[in-house]
């Protein structure tokens, strides 16, 4: 059973932030010093890291699900609570990110690269922080904010500076395993090479990295056989080497046409065309094989193709081709533009930007934006005053003004959030900003029902 996976659905979770703390200093002869809860801690992230140690995502196939840790909750006596760790998930260098419905988010090459992919939830404040000239002694605190979830696909696209393609037992694993120190399966039967296997050759001057990928046949990049799984893995690579057999038995097939249905095969894939090719007549130790090879040499160089006739088992040609292929890629490097500097593009916010957004669904208006919504999820709603609080940021957001301008009503059905998730409300425009009434910690009495009646009037008399 292979152990190598090169496509995996992650689903992750960042930390939730921790809760702040209500607290009141007590001390001697002074049982109520001044508020002094601290804040909860951040919850930890989602980060992707490349790691050269790591050449496979079977660990995400067999555990697909993580989730980073909590913050903690704040403490009495100003003592913040501590951030969650952060989760550290190590992938193969030239992994892919991507949404389920396969949006581009991010190419991880090169050993060290670090990707936050999820943030952990803030951490909620604490009634010392909250604490202000208006608000003494706040008793309440904030929650933490969830962390961000999300389901990822990550696709693993070998880095290698050449790629053996080919029919399957045209000798590729025999090639990689004579030119570099791997050490493939080798066999006598198709299908013998079931995972991309790298190698690395060293030659007088030159080093690079070489793929042998699972042989490809016709209909592959369409689905049939192990090709279109694997076809992935020479996207990145700079030369494309074509392995024909010059001594297969099989009487349909010749190297010509070889060459013909897996470049077809390449070409319907796509994005392959503009690679340089190299052509390696291979299995020349046989007889038979050395004279077919000689037959059809002159055919691929009408095709512009450098062409070599190599043995494995001989290692006749073998060292030509390498040379070759090193000459080729260090051309190939020194002709490839400098990349440009990373553009940073600033948007700044309109000035008019509020930074919410209301709008009417039916009898029901819907609030939207960052700020608003952050603001409900640290809510306590169990605790009167938080709630009172979170009117007031609200209104000097300008939230409660722009519902007045949609004709938004008193008992009006009021949605903060997406219609799916989001947190209802029956609008009741009496709880304006303002300073909060005295009354025990806890509590607002602009939340009692006896006051909405008084207040709703003397609202619609400000309204007309």
């Amino acid at each position: 059973m292979t152990t190598f996976v090169d496509r995996v659905v992650l689903h992750v979770s960042a930390g939730k932030g921790g809760d702040g703390c209500s607290s009141v200093k007590r001390e001697k002869f002074r049982p109520l010093a001044g508020p002094d809860g601290g804040n909860g801690g951040r919850g930890g992230d989602v980060i992707l890291v490349v790691d050269n140690s790591v050449n496979t995502l079977i660990e995400f196939h067999h555990r697909p699900h993580y989730l980073a840790t909590n913050g903690k909750a704040g403490q009495g006596d100003f003592k913040n609570g501590s951030d969650g760790e952060d989760l550290i998930l190590k992938v193969p260098d030239g992994t892919v990110v991507t949404t389920k419905a396969g949006e581009f988010i991010i190419d991880l090459v090169g050993n060290g690269t670090r990707f936050a992919m999820l943030q952990g939830g803030r951490g909620g404040l604490g009634n010392a922080a909250l604490s202000s000239s208006r608000r003494k002694a706040p008793g309440f605190a904030l929650r933490g904010e969830p962390g961000s979830t999300g389901d990822f696909v990550l696709e693993l696209k070998s880095v290698a500076d050449a790629a053996l393609v080919g029919f399957p037992s045209a000798g590729k694993s025999s090639l990689i395993a004579s030119a570099s120190a791997a050490r493939p399966k080798i066999a006598d039967y198709p299908f013998t090479t079931l995972v991309p296997n790298l190698g690395v050759v060293g030659i007088d001057s030159y080093s690079y990295t070489i793929a042998d990928v699972p042989g490809l046949i016709p209909g592959a990049s369409s689905g049939k056989g192990l090709g279109l799984e694997f076809l992935r893995h020479i996207e990145r690579c700079a030369v494309l080497v074509h392995v024909i057999d010059t001594a297969t038995l099989e009487m349909d097939r010749d190297p010509i046409k070889d060459y013909e249905v897996i470049e077809a095969e390449l070409a319907a894939y796509g994005g392959l065309t503009d690679k340089p090719r190299v052509v390696v007549l291979h299995k020349t130790d046989i007889p038979d094989g050395l004279v077919l090879a000689e037959m059809v040499e002159a055919h691929f160089k009408q095709l512009g193709l450098r062409v070599f006739k190599v043995s494995s088992v001989t290692k006749s040609g073998l060292r030509e081709l390498l040379l070759t292929l090193g000459e080729m890629l260090v051309q190939l490097k020194a002709a490839t533009a400098a990349p440009e500097r990373t553009r940073i593009v600033i948007r700044p916010a309109a000035v008019d930007d509020t930074g919410f957004k209301v709008s009417k669904s039916g009898d029901r208006f819907v609030v939207t934006g960052a700020r608003p919504e952050r603001w409900v999820k640290q809510t306590d709603f169990t605790n009167e005053e938080a709630v009172g609080y979170l009117a007031d940021r609200l209104a000097r957001l300008g939230v409660e003004s722009e519902l007045t301008k949609l004709g938004a009503k008193a008992g009006a059905e009021v949605i903060i959030g997406n219609q799916d998730d989001g947190v209802i409300f029956d609008w009741v425009p009496s709880i304006v900003a303002g300073e909060p009434t005295a009354g025990p910690r806890g509590t607002d009495r602009r939340l009692d029902e006896a006051d909405f009646g008084l207040v709703e009037d003397d609202f619609d008399e400000q309204s007309s």
